[in-house]
């Protein structure tokens, strides 16, 4: 299973209190996206949000997350992006970091997430729907084994879950593995996309007990039927 040649920075993002899911996702595409779009220009060949459904109604950790794919991984800044605001959508967030992943794609499912630029206007950004998508955060540990928890989760798990994902017809699986294990929130994370809802309950039936726990609790599970497309990849 070969790594993406990129370098996949994730930055989760939460709204601050005073602003509603609506206000979020409306400053995201925005007033955000184009921002950063040329920003990015000339670093970097991707740019993904996604929008966590019902994140109004969970414990509020993270409303949704963007993925950058570049050639180079983000200096980690001082504060929090966002600490001191350059556009509408960062006075409405809380500071927010950045951590660098390689992606392992195991199933790609590309003929299922078309890119269609928009046809009135600038093409970028667009979005994209029709899927439900898991997405999972692992949390690093401090006295974990993080080769221990590359080789098992590329070499056991991954094979695993895209055995089950197949037997419910879903269509793409990729995991993102830290590059910073030391240091970053994250020991990596999976986003997982089938057609429906009813599809990802059963890919949980079949795949019975979680064998991650095997080096710490605390996976955080966000769910989503919406992607911005900024950057196609």
């Amino acid at each position: 299973m070969a790594p993406s040649p990129d370098v996949k920075m994730v930055f989760p993002v939460r709204r601050k209190p005073t602003t509603s899911q609506h206000e979020f996702v409306a400053y995201w595409f925005a007033h955000h996206m184009p921002f950063t779009i040329a920003a990015m220009a000339g670093r970097g060949r991707g740019y993904i949000g996604t929008v966590f459904k019902g994140a109004q109604d969970n414990d509020g950790v993270w409303d949704g997350f963007a993925q950058m794919f570049l050639a180079e991984p983000l200096h980690h800044p001082p504060e929090g992006f966002g600490a001191r605001p350059v556009d509408s959508f960062q006075e409405r967030v809380e500071p927010y970091f950045g951590w660098p992943t390689r992606e392992y794609v195991v199933e790609s499912g590309a003929d299922h997430l078309p890119v269609r630029p928009l046809t009135l206007g600038v093409p970028f950004p667009t979005s994209r729907s029709g899927f439900f998508k898991a997405i999972v955060f692992v949390p690093a540990q401090a006295d974990a084994d993080h080769e221990s928890i590359r080789s098992h989760w590329l070499h056991e798990r991954a094979p695993r879950i895209a055995g089950a994902m197949r037997q419910v017809n879903g269509f793409r699986y990729v995991v993102g593995l830290s590059l910073e294990p030391e240091t970053a929130p994250y020991a990596g994370m999976e986003e997982l996309y089938f057609h429906d809802e009813s599809a990802w309950r059963r890919f949980q039936a079949l795949l019975g007990a979680d064998d991650m726990a095997w080096w710490g609790e605390g996976s955080q599970t966000f769910f989503s039927d919406t992607e911005f497309v900024a950057i196609p990849v």
